[in-house]
């Protein structure tokens, strides 16, 4: 046999070289998403739901306390011994209703004392004038000398000093007269009384305590970044604030006002503290009582409510993956506006998206999707049933009906 020239076995080469740089060129240029043996990756298996519309109230929460507008210590201003006690422990009183009586016998004779002694001033400043009257027409006819009568003048200033001088010693009597009578200085409930009739008190002896029950006050503190909103709604008139005592099954929530808002930040806790006052006519507030306080600051019309469970958040910012008509998951930034519980208020979206809320950690701008099995529509609807149910924890029924809607 004749060897093998070498034009054919370079053409042999030829045609092997060509036919690698072929196959590699086809493997470069192959589809994306295809996998080394050139099938399609599955689509991802994910859950939808749609957004919600519906009025959505910004509320703070806060725990507080109870605390009234005034309380006073009510103690003697004289030492002396208790003849009568006009009140009951517990008992509600008006403003002047006599609590106390203290023994006035002593009081009473210096008040008797000093009318007897302006009575004296009063015959003795009338006599000293008579007299002047009748000097001053001697005088008049050269029958009296001036000096006389400048006399008489002198004893009558002098006799009307005295006079005034008795009145005010009167009242200092009756001043002290009437610390014998110890009289409500407001309305308000009564606590326990310490003293008995016959009971020795003395200026530092308590007799009692009397709080003002209504309008009554609750205090309380909010973080220093609520600051701005609290601000911002005071400034648009009054501040509505809901209170409701804890652990009461058939307590009905107390409606008041922003009183009093501190004008400095407590540094150390980062809070500021405020106080909102109430109506208390029935007395369903108890001063010491802790309670939850609800504020709402401002009401987010027709927002778009989502699950935060939808929102993702990294180095790029915060977003949401929507459903595009081709069934692919893009992209949607989004602002949230306020949380509750389980839901958010966002911005920047329409309300009419699919939004991906289960499988989102393995998508990716552009991959294919697939909704669970449930299937489309029923994936939708047990999204919404969802939402309306988690949305209830709002607390304002407008905005529940707007949900449901």
């Amino acid at each position: 046999m004749s060897k093998p020239s070498i034009g054919v076995i370079a053409a042999a080469l030829a045609i092997v070289g060509a036919t690698a740089w072929y196959l590699v060129g086809v493997g470069n240029h192959a589809p994306a998403g295809a996998n080394k043996a050139g099938a399609a990756q599955p689509a991802t298996v994910v859950s939808v739901i749609k957004p919600l519309r519906q009025d959505v109230p910004v509320a703070l929460q806060s725990n507080g306390t109870v605390t009234p507008l005034s309380t006073v210590d009510l103690r003697p201003q004289t030492t002396s011994t208790i003849r009568t006690v006009h009140i009951k422990e517990g008992q509600f009183v008006k403003k002047g209703e006599l609590l106390f009586s203290l023994d006035d016998r002593s009081d009473a004779a210096n008040v008797d004392k000093a009318h007897a002694q302006i009575a004296r001033d009063q015959a003795a400043l009338a006599d000293v004038e008579r007299q002047y009257k009748r000097s001053a027409e001697l005088v008049a006819q050269k029958f009296l000398a001036q000096s006389a009568l400048d006399t008489l003048n002198s004893q009558v200033d002098s006799a009307r000093a005295l006079l005034k001088a008795d009145q005010a010693a009167l009242r200092a009597s009756g001043v002290s007269a009437s610390y014998n009578a110890i009289r409500a200085p407001m309305a308000g409930r009564v606590g326990a009384i310490n003293v008995y009739p016959g009971s020795l008190v003395q200026l530092s002896t308590s007799l009692t305590t009397i709080t003002q029950l209504d309008p009554i006050t609750v205090s309380f503190t909010l973080p220093e970044t609520a600051l701005g909103d609290l601000l911002a709604a005071q400034k648009r008139g009054k501040v509505a604030v809901q209170v409701t005592p804890p652990g009461s099954i058939n307590a009905k929530p107390v409606t008041g006002t922003i009183s009093f808002i501190d004008n400095t930040v407590d540094s150390l806790s980062g809070t500021i503290r405020v106080k909102a006052q109430f109506d208390n006519r029935d007395s369903s507030l108890w001063p010491g009582q802790y309670v939850n306080t609800r504020i709402t600051v401002q009401n987010l019309a027709d927002a778009v409510v989502i699950p935060q469970t939808a929102i993702i958040i990294n180095t790029r910012g915060t977003f949401v993956y929507v459903v595009d008509a081709d069934q692919s998951a893009r992209q949607v930034p989004v602002a949230r506006l306020h949380a509750w519980g389980l839901n958010a208020a966002v911005s920047g979206l329409t309300g009419d998206e699919q939004v991906i809320t289960d499988g989102k950690q393995n998508l990716r701008p552009g991959g294919k999707v697939k909704l669970a099995e449930t299937g489309e529509k029923q994936g939708e609807k047990q999204g919404e049933k969802q939402l309306e149910k988690q949305g209830e924890n709002i607390g304002d029924k407008k905005g529940a009906e707007g949900g449901k809607a």
